[in-house]
């Protein structure tokens, strides 16, 4: 079995060319030696689709910096800056994930005073930024800052969907070195799932036939039946939506779909955070002060679930997004076999629903179709209110 922390990153050869170089060159820094130009630096930018993996590759990046094994390549997975980095322990590797829609700046700015620091264990100080898109202004021009002049072992690794402006500002990206990952063709991802995960070959085969190329999507289909009963049900609805009655139907549906989704992507880890913090907080003590430990619980209890309203809005939202890609993947897929251009469909096991509906519709419907959904991806970005949106999506989809 691969402990490499490379195995991590699926379908992405040559990304991890260039970082493992990078890796090694950083190595000789930390020993006192003079790498070749151009292997490290000290910004970095991995761009891609949802899915691609541009956390986990900056994270394993990230482990293979922090490597302290000194008979193999960075990034061996088993020694102890391996295994920290990558359980997201290590002291010197900073994780910023928005926990609502955006990083805002005083979170950045305490972020880059922290990273200023000099690494505890003699290597680097590493900070990832998650969504380096959802910084707002302020917060880009904290970290801008920092990248123009960087402390001599700090390295900074941003992860967005693309180096377009409307993702990462123009000043950051020209500081960075840019990854550009892939989608993970379905081979790859079957494989990890298998190798990593232990999925039985069938359901590998089939959740990375039907995921689209997000290695996270693949994970929840092979592993959760609640997962997959959302899917099926919103996969339902193209053929489901023929009076006009059904439109309220097929809403509800699409409505609980995607904020089931959510519910359960949160609800344990909400927990876990409520328990934690009542216990730090005194929760059941009986000794002196607990009184006034108490009372202070309250605030921060509030704080909590402020933080968990917020995350909860990200997580709705990016469940409804899923949901939409689901069907956009249908009405393309019914394009696809109208034409019969014999290009790969996206949900091959709904390829029978896919033959009804192109015998069916016309290209021209079936295109207006496709339109709604992307409208209606539209209309949420711009905070739009979900039921509001779906309700005009589905009205679209039964007049076609």
């Amino acid at each position: 079995m691969n402990t490499s922390v490379w195995a991590e990153v699926v379908g992405q050869p040559a990304a991890v060319e260039v970082l493992s170089a990078a890796a090694e060159a950083a190595a000789t820094i930390v020993a006192g030696g003079t790498p070749a130009p151009g292997t490290m630096t000290h910004a970095w930018l991995f761009t891609g689709p949802p899915g691609s993996g541009r956390s986990v590759t900056a994270k394993a990046f990230a482990a293979a910096l922090e490597c302290t094994a000194t008979d193999d390549r960075p990034g061996c997975g088993e020694c102890s800056g391996c295994h920290t980095t990558m359980a997201a322990t290590h002291a010197d590797v900073r994780f910023v994930a928005p926990e609502g829609l955006s990083i805002s700046v005083a979170e950045m700015r305490a972020l880059v005073q922290a990273a200023a620091r000099r690494p505890t264990g003699g290597r680097w100080q590493v900070v990832i930024i998650e969504d380096a898109d959802r910084l707002t202004e302020g917060a880009a021009n904290a970290l801008l800052k920092a990248v123009e002049e960087p402390p001599d072992r700090t390295v900074f690794l941003l992860c967005a969907p693309s180096d377009h402006p409307e993702d990462v500002s123009v000043t950051i990206r020209s500081r960075c070195r840019i990854v550009p990952l892939g989608t993970p063709p379905p081979s790859a991802i079957a494989d990890v799932l298998r190798s990593h995960d232990g999925v039985s070959a069938d359901m590998a085969e089939w959740a990375a036939s039907v995921c689209a190329g997000h290695v996270g999507r693949a994970r929840r289909l092979a592993v959760d039946e609640q997962v997959r009963t959302r899917r099926e049900s919103v996969l339902r609805i193209p053929l489901a939506v023929r009076r006009p009655q059904d439109v309220f139907t097929c809403a509800d549906q699409l409505v609980a779909a995607a904020e089931g989704d959510a519910t359960t992507a949160n609800e344990a880890r909400n927990e876990d955070e409520r328990a934690a913090l009542e216990t730090a907080m005194g929760a059941g003590g009986t000794g002196k002060g607990t009184a006034a430990a108490t009372r202070g619980a309250k605030g921060a209890m509030k704080d909590l679930e402020k933080r968990q309203k917020s995350r909860a809005t990200r997580t709705q939202r990016d469940s409804y997004d899923i949901a939409l890609v689901d069907l956009a993947g249908f009405y393309r897929d019914v394009l696809v076999t109208a034409t019969g251009s014999g290009a790969r469909l996206n949900h091959p096991d709904r390829a029978a629903d896919t033959r009804t509906a192109a015998e069916s519709w016309t290209p021209e419907s079936t295109l207006r179709r496709l339109e709604a959904v992307l409208a209606c991806r539209e209309a949420l970005e711009t905070n739009v209110k979900p039921r509001i949106a779906i309700d005009a999506l589905v009205t679209a989809l039964h007049h076609g």
